[in-house]
């Protein structure tokens, strides 16, 4: 998994949670079904915004949307689910092949570990072209024409080679910018509403500014070391200019979602609004984690309460069998579940969190439990430690 924006289960609540894995799971269905089982690989939680807004402008069920229930899946603890599929999953899985092929491009052309073995990149090479002929195949099917994107990677390269010292960052990050916009945009036709294009084109343009800005930022140190192209040393941006465009993005996609119209914008809005500022603050290193399964909870701190142990869960009563729990370990461990994010627990079904769950999820501040006041407002709420008006105590 890949991308930018990387909610926690502890922020998002049971309710958002529940709802952002069915469009992370649609999305990889997605691309199973219409592109083959290797594309998978390219599942990323980027990728999912698109469903996301989808539904959140159709409603479940309404144009472009839908759910159903999924079979078994080794990333559920072996359960069934409810999944979004429809053309917004689709569109979601034609944008995130075309994406993949870009970066798989980017790496090969900076000779990135084994790609810098020619076998390796023509082989990197010809996978690459296969995902952009299955992306606009996705795309042509829901009346989203790709080559916007492969245009816009195109000349993204162009433009990094002629960048130096003294061009401005949001020339380099323009491309990216185009593409997202675009992606955007077309959600609101999937889901009959069209007036919302603009408002949600210039949100997609200020979150892709936001990818690119973040990614360069990430990847900094990295690139200084193995002498790759960053477009921050490259324009010679200072770090703090870098943040200050960022913040204004982060800004900016808050102002354009209050100009569309949502049928359920709770999760957009936590994800577009919330979740991109903690982006800008773990890429910035100015994060700090503060659900209840923290290491760090103040001692003598009551369970389930902020900065306060997780109560655990009762037994369960519907064990598995030795054979049976050790095939869904087996499961588990093949796919990493059990080192990232949380899992069903193969014998006693008791929910537990990966070894890597000391997640990164973000203070909201000094203002305690406003992080959770947007689970009670509506998508036109100015949440944020900075002046939340949706009820909580601040």
């Amino acid at each position: 998994m890949f991308g930018i924006v990387r909610p926690c289960r502890h922020r998002l609540g049971e309710s958002l949670t529940s709802q952002w894995m069915a469009h992370l799971c649609g999305l990889c269905l997605a691309l199973r079904k219409d592109h083959g089982q290797f594309a998978r690989i390219v599942t990323n939680y980027d990728g999912l915004l698109i469903s996301v807004l989808t539904e959140a402008q159709a409603g479940r069920g309404g144009a472009g949307a839908g759910r159903r229930t999924a079979g078994p899946c080794p990333l559920r603890g072996m359960r069934t689910a409810s999944v979004a599929h429809g053309e917004g999953a689709r569109l979601a899985a034609a944008v995130s092949l075309v994406l993949a092929s870009a970066k798989v491009r980017d790496h090969v052309a900076d000779g990135d570990g084994l790609l810098a073995r020619r076998p390796v990149a023509l082989a990197a090479r010809r996978i690459a072209t296969g995902w952009d002929a299955a992306g606009a195949r996705g795309g042509g099917a829901v009346g989203f024409d790709t080559a916007v994107l492969v245009d816009a990677v195109d000349r993204q390269g162009g433009i990094e080679a002629l960048a130096g010292p003294g061009t401005p960052l949001l020339t380099v990050t323009e491309p990216t910018e185009t593409a997202t916009a675009a992606a955007f945009a077309h959600t609101a036709h999937l889901a009959g509403r069209p007036e919302n294009a603009a408002p949600l084109a210039e949100a997609g343009r200020l979150f892709g500014r936001l990818a690119h800005l973040l990614d360069a930022v990430e990847d900094r140190e990295a690139d200084a070391a193995s002498g790759a192209w960053n477009p921050l040393a490259a324009t010679g941006t200072p770090l703090a200019e870098a943040r200050r465009l960022a913040d204004d993005a982060v800004r900016g996609v808050r102002l354009a979602l209050r100009e569309a119209e949502f049928t359920d914008g709770r999760l957009v809005h936590r994800l577009l609004v919330h979740e991109l500022g903690n982006s800008v603050d773990r890429a910035f290193g100015t994060v700090s984690c503060a659900h209840g399964s923290h290491p760090y909870a103040p001692p003598g701190s009551t369970p389930g309460a902020p900065g306060g142990p997780t109560p655990p869960e009762p037994p369960r009563r519907d064990r598995r069998g030795l054979l049976a729990g050790c095939a869904v370990w087996l499961g588990l461990a093949c796919t990493c579940q059990m080192c990232c994010g949380t899992f069903e627990d193969p014998w006693s079904r008791q929910r537990r969190d990966g070894l890597c769950s000391n997640c990164d999820c973000g203070d909201c501040g000094d203002c305690g439990n406003c992080c959770d006041c947007c689970n009670c407002c509506g998508d036109g709420c100015d949440c944020g430690c900075d002046g939340c008006d949706c009820g909580c105590s601040c």
